[in-house]
């Protein structure tokens, strides 16, 4: 079996990956080729419907950045209140975050839209949304934020101490740094999940990219061209999240 294992371990020669994607994408060319030329009539009833997915679209772009900013802010709030010693602010904050990671997203934007907003007489269903997505977002997000401060040395606490640095500077200057290193990964994966996770909001009605395409799919009777826009609208969103980290990982020193 060693023989399998110094294959694997062995460099790749010089133009492999080059030729790999070149023939990776010249049969993702011809299968797309296929699918489109094998329906060209449903594709042309999808298409006059072009405006109303960019429309979508974009309101998923603007869904998503909001939420994105949001859920970060919650999360930071929430790992940093976790580990308060202050037990009132602690002990809310475990609440919020293991209730929420406890219940699907999809229960909670209907029992936070019909259930608690209308309490405080507020029914618009946009900011509703964002505010319910950010706070599922935000749970997960506070959890890897506290596993990230948690991960650094007690050395590097009372070293900051030491010299005399403020619980915020501590933070700020020597704690952050590292948590930044650490959490890049799984982070880019949660604001990923997140751009996907805003395609449940079109159970109340907000008419972002999923429910433009539920709307589409029941004028044209055509299920897989009007999904399948979809899917790449979605990937389009997201693949630029994962370059993006992975270009922090490279500035910020991240070891895998």
């Amino acid at each position: 079996m060693q023989f399998l294992f110094d294959r694997i371990e062995k460099p790749s020669p010089p133009g492999a990956k080059a030729a790999t994607v070149g023939v990776l994408l010249a049969v993702y060319s011809v299968a797309c080729f296929w699918v489109f030329s094998t329906s060209v009539q449903n594709w042309e009833k999808v298409w006059n419907y072009r405006v109303a997915f960019l429309n979508g679209w974009l309101t998923t772009i603007g869904i998503s950045a909001v939420a994105l900013v949001l859920s970060t802010l919650f999360g930071v709030a929430a790992a940093l209140a976790r580990r308060s010693t202050f037990l009132p602010i602690k002990y809310t904050a475990v609440f919020y975050v293991e209730t929420v990671r406890g219940l699907p997203l999809l229960f909670l934007i209907i029992f936070g839209f019909y259930g608690i907003a209308p309490m405080f007489g507020w029914n618009d269903r946009l900011p509703v949304g964002i505010l319910i997505l950010s706070l599922f977002s935000g749970a997960y997000i506070a959890e890897v934020i506290r596993a990230g401060i948690e991960s650094v040395g007690r050395s590097q606490w009372d070293s900051a101490r030491a010299i005399g640095l403020t619980p915020a500077q501590t933070y700020r200057f020597v704690i952050f740094p590292q948590v930044l290193r650490q959490t890049l990964p799984p982070l880019a994966g949660q604001f990923a999940s997140l751009i996907k996770d805003s395609s449940l909001l079109s159970i109340i009605g907000i008419s972002e990219l999923t429910f433009v395409a539920q709307q589409v799919n029941s004028a044209t009777y055509s299920t897989f061209e009007t999904y399948l826009p979809l899917g790449v609208c979605y990937l389009v969103l997201t693949l630029p999240v994962s370059l993006w980290t992975k270009s922090l990982e490279k500035k910020v020193g991240y070891e895998s």
